[in-house]
C-alpha cells in the first residue's frame, strides 16, 4: 500500500517530553549496533534475519539508506524546507529496491557505508540546540518535530537490531529508555498511519506496560498525541497492557499480542500490517 504523508496542519504525531532526551539513546543503540556488526564473522553477513528474505548484509544494506534519509530530513527541515520525498512510498516494496541496489557489495564495504552514514547522522543530531530538535522534518506518516524523527529512527534501528542479533543467537541488551521511546512511537505510528491513509476517527487509547514500567494516553483526532501518564477514566476496551518488549515486538510486526490486548488494538495493528503487507492469522500470530 502506498504511503500517503500528511504534510500540511499539525504534525500527525507529538509526543511530550524534553526536546533532546532522545540523543543518548539514539547514539547508545547505533554505536552497540556497529560494535555487534564489527565483531560478526565473515559467514554471518549472509545468515537470515527476521526479516523475510533478507540476510544480515541486506538489513544494514538498508539501514545505510535510512540513514541518509533521516539526514536529509533533518537538514532540509533545519533548512526551512521540510522534503516530501515519501509521496508514493510503498514500504513493503520500497526497501528491497533500495537493498537490491547494494547487495553486489562486499560485506566489509556495507559496514563501513553504515559507520560512516551513523556518525554522520549522530553529528547532526548532536549538532542541535532545544529549538531545532522541534523544528519540523519529513518521517513516513507526515511532518513532524525532529524529536519525532529522532524517536522514529531509534524505534527503527533498534528493532532490526534483533532482527539481525536474535537469529545469529545474541540478545541485545534492553535498554529502559531506548525501551520505552521504541514503545512509544510505535504505538502512536499505528493510528498515524491509520490516519495518513485516508481514515478518519476520533478516540483515546493508553498503554500500561511493565520491566520497565511505562504508561501513557495516544489521544487520537486528526493527529496522535501521546502524552505522560495514565487517565483513569478511560475504558478497559482501549487500555493495552503487557511487557514492553513484548508490546514493543507486537507492534512492530515482529509477534503477536498478548492475548488480554483489547479489540481496538487489533484492529490498530492490522491497519499497519496492511501497509507492510504483512497477513495476520487469528490470535494475531504473525506470518
Amino acid at each position: 500500500m502506498l504511503a500517503s504523508p500528511r504534510y500540511e496542519g499539525p504534525a500527525i504525531i507529538s509526543m511530550s517530553g524534553e526536546p533532546g532526551d532522545q540523543l543518548v539513546p539514539l547514539v547508545r543503540q547505533r554505536w552497540r549496533l556497529q560494535a555487534t556488526l564489527e565483531a560478526l564473522a565473515p559467514d554471518d553477513w549472509a545468515g537470515p534475519t527476521r526479516c523475510d528474505e533478507w540476510s544480515v548484509q541486506d538489513v544494514v544494506a538498508h539501514l545505510v539508506g535510512v540513514n541518509a534519509f533521516w539526514q536529509a530530513s533533518v537538514q532540509a527541515g533545519l533548512a526551512g524546507a521540510p522534503t516530501r520525498l515519501l509521496v508514493g512510498f510503498d514500504p513493503a516494496v520500497t526497501p528491497g529496491l533500495m537493498v537490491d541496489a547494494m547487495r553486489e557489495l562486499a560485506p566489509a564495504d556495507v559496514l563501513e557505508q553504515f559507520v560512516a552514514s551513523n556518525d554522520s547522522l549522530l553529528a547532526v543530531f548532536d549538532s542541535l540546540d532545544d529549538e531545532q530538535w522541534m523544528t519540523v522534518a519529513e518521517t513516513p506518516p507526515g511532518h513532524v518535530a525532529i524529536r519525532v524523527v529522532a524517536h522514529h529512527a531509534l524505534w527503527d534501528c533498534w528493532i532490526h537490531e534483533r532482527d539481525i542479533a536474535l537469529p545469529l543467537g545474541v540478545t541485545p541488551p534492553v535498554e529502559p529508555d531506548e525501551l520505552r521511546s521504541s514503545l512509544r512511537y510505535v504505538s502512536a505510528l499505528c493510528p498515524a498511519f491509520a490516519l495518513s491513509t485516508g481514515r478518519s476517527f476520533a478516540d483515546v487509547f493508553a498503554v500500561e506496560a511493565t520491566d520497565p514500567d511505562e504508561s501513557f494516553v495516544l489521544v487520537v483526532d486528526q493527529c496522535v498525541a501521546v502524552r505522560d501518564g495514565d487517565d483513569c477514566d478511560i475504558d478497559e476496551e482501549v487500555r493495552l497492557r503487557g511487557g514492553a518488549l513484548t508490546l514493543v515486538e507486537a507492534l512492530s510486526l515482529r509477534g503477536p499480542l498478548p492475548a488480554s490486548a483489547p479489540t481496538p488494538w487489533r484492529e490498530l495493528l492490522r491497519g499497519l500490517a496492511t501497509a507492510f503487507q504483512v497477513e495476520m492469522e487469528v490470535g494475531d500470530q504473525l506470518r
